[in-house]
């Protein structure tokens, strides 16, 4: 999606040879216009993957999530980075390595948001090494839940998790995909050669 590209390249920032910074419009500051397009965007791709939910991690990938929902009108549900005492007793969970953070969590999504009727559309703001998906994929099974779908804002093709999931017979959608980072230049795969 040029859109999103295009911002990336204008306000987001290299860090180190991995990390795209997009705290500026994407997963801190928020620019909600954007946010709405990329749902839009999102809708569109899966209108027909028969969604009947839309699941995402603990807090990045909310706001999209939320939006996709609405653009789809199917509920929005969210795992918790860890358990608290409202979610009650019954809990689906699975472990999780943060890329960005390096380190561990057990995320949580209660039995009662998530069942063997569902249709679920993963988003999230990011796709590096796959964790995340990998671990809302987990509680999708443990639920019984069919994954209709994912949908990543921005993919770092150049890490190994995407290639994963797709290897797995899921069906994937980035609205920005990102061939390589060198020297703090981005290159998206969609780039001319």
């Amino acid at each position: 999606m040029k859109l999103l590209e295009d911002r990336i390249r204008k306000d987001g920032t290299v860090i180190g040879t991995g990390i795209v910074k997009v705290d500026s419009f994407l997963n801190h500051q928020m620019d909600p216009v954007l946010l709405d397009q990329l749902a839009a965007e999102f809708a569109e791709r899966f209108q027909d993957a028969g969604a009947t939910k839309v699941l995402t991690i603990e807090a990045s990938g909310i706001a999209v999530a939320v939006l996709t929902a609405l653009r789809m009108n199917v509920p929005a549900v969210y795992a918790k980075k860890s358990v608290s005492a409202t979610i009650g007793k019954e809990y689906y969970t699975a472990r999780v390595h943060s890329f960005t953070h390096d380190t561990d969590c057990d995320i949580a999504l209660s039995k009662a948001y998530l069942n063997a009727e569902d249709r679920v559309l993963l988003i999230d703001d990011f796709l590096a090494e796959g964790e995340a998906m990998r671990g809302l994929t987990a509680l999708c099974e443990q639920a019984g839940a069919e994954v209709a779908g994912i949908g990543v804002c921005v993919e770092k093709a150049f890490q190994p998790g995407g290639k994963w999931l797709r290897e797995k017979g899921c069906h994937v959608e980035s609205l920005a995909a990102i061939a390589s980072i060198d020297h703090g230049v981005i290159t998206f795969c969609s780039d001319p050669e």
